[in-house]
This record gives C-alpha cells, structure tokens and sequence, in this order.
C-alpha cells in the first residue's frame, strides 16, 4: 500500500467512521485492561506480535504463495484454540464483568522505595528470629491477579507490625502467601502454585511455591523457614538461601531500582 493509497484512506473519512474505529479501540482496550494484572498479558504481547508479523509478509510480499496458503489454512485453527489457550483468564473477565467490575484499574506505583526495603528487610528479620514460618512475593511487571484472587484480599500499607500480625502461627491468615503490589500489601492466604522441579529434601512446600510462583515471571518471593528460621529468596525460578540482613537489602534494592530509575526520570 503506496502513502498515497493511506492519505486517500483519511481523507474518506467521515464521523460515522471514526466513531466506528472508535468504539472497535475501545473494546480492545477495554479487553487488555481486564487481562492487567494476569499472566495472559506476555501471552496477548507474542499474539500481538505474530499477527502482526503475519499481516506485514501476506501483504507486502505477494510471492510468498506457500507461506499465504499456510496463514490462510490455519488461521481458523488458531481462532478456535485461543478460547482454549486463554480458558482461565477468559472466566476471570467474564466473573469481573458480572460483578460490574470496571474496566479502567490502577497502575502499579512504587513511592518511598529505601522505605520500603527497610520494612521488608526488618520485618523478615523478626520473622526469622521468631521462626515464623513466611512466605512474600513481590509483584513485578507480571501480573499476579489470579494468585492474589486465591487468598483474601487486603489493600493495606506495608508494615512490620502488619506483616508480623499475618505470619503470626495459628493467626487465621498465616497459611499461605502475602502477595505485595508496590508498597501495599495486596492480599495474604495466597495459594501459588508448586514448582515441579526436584529440591532438597530439607525443603518444603513453601520452598516449592516460592519457586513456583517466579518460574512464570518475575515476581521476587522471600521464603522464612518455620523449622530454622533460614532466609531464602526466589526469583526467576532460582532459590538462595541463608541470606542475612545486608544481602536481603542487596536484593531488594536491585529489584526495586527499575521504579527508582523510572522515578528519577519522570522528575
């Protein structure tokens, strides 16, 4: 398609039209609001991307026959699997929109983040002192909504107090994982999944869903063992233990300094 052909385009444009591709963005904006915050949204991205890629080689380059039969072929193969594919997050949209839910949420923002640091690192020291058995996620760009909609729901201002209150034993929410969105603790009684790979013998299931939940994505979880009160930190699917206050500081720092460089910048 020449420049010409796209000028042309915009200038048969009349108020019916716009209003058309109007209410068509907003539909799909209105889509990819309501997968925010689920893992579904990398699996939107490399969609995205692909139809893209496939618009861009079935339309510039005529040549390609085989290649255009291919697209044409499995195109409705891949329009009927995407319920299938997308089958958790598409039953999350569907409860959100029968509770009225709506479609515009709230942005992740991290304010005071040295303060912040400071907090967890305190409060997973008293945890190990006392040998209160915790698990903490922290969420990153990878949404953790399904996780969070596993426990119950809390919305409050990270602190030591709260955060010790929760892992307190026998307390009605100790079981289970505290997800924490920027500085507020989202949700506490998580159920995360478990990681299937083979770990030490000494290691439970905390351990398990620590690594779990960070196999997927890029969530940073801090494991204290109920047993020894040993520190572990996940991230990427790889655990560390034995971390003490200086290296648990190290390594929260380096997982916040994105959203202190994004900071710096916007001022």
């Amino acid at each position: 398609m020449a420049w010409q052909d796209i000028i042309n385009l915009f200038t048969h444009l009349d108020t019916l039209a716009i209003l058309d591709i109007f209410l068509v963005t907003l539909i799909f904006y209105g889509i990819l609001r309501l997968f925010k915050g689920t893992q579904a949204v990398q699996l939107v991205r490399g969609l995205v991307l692909l139809l893209v890629a496939i618009f861009i080689v079935t339309n510039f380059v005529q040549r390609l026959t085989a290649f255009r039969w291919l697209v044409r072929s499995t195109l409705p193969a891949i329009l009927v699997a995407l319920p299938v594919i997308f089958q958790p997050e598409l039953r999350r949209v569907l409860e959100q929109l029968g509770r009225t839910a709506p479609l515009l949420g709230r942005g992740v923002h991290v304010e005071a983040v040295s303060e912040l640091v400071e907090t967890l690192v305190t409060a997973t020291m008293r945890l190990s002192a006392h040998r209160y058995g915790a698990i903490i996620v922290l969420e990153g760009e990878t949404g953790l909504q399904e996780y969070m909609e596993s426990g119950v729901l809390i919305d409050g201002l990270v602190s030591e107090r709260l955060l010790l209150a929760i892992f307190y034993p026998n307390a009605a929410l100790h079981d289970g994982a505290v997800i924490i969105r920027g500085n507020r603790i989202a949700a506490a009684a998580c159920v995360l999944p478990l990681s299937p790979r083979p770990l030490d013998p000494q290691l439970g299931t905390r351990h398990r869903a620590g690594l779990g939940v960070t196999e997927h994505g890029d969530a940073l979880a801090i494991i204290v063992s109920e047993e020894t009160g040993i520190i572990s930190v996940a991230r990427y699917g790889r655990l560390v233990r034995r971390l003490d206050d200086k290296r648990l500081r190290r390594v929260l720092q380096n997982f916040y300094a994105p959203y202190q460089r994004h900071k710096r910048q916007a001022a």
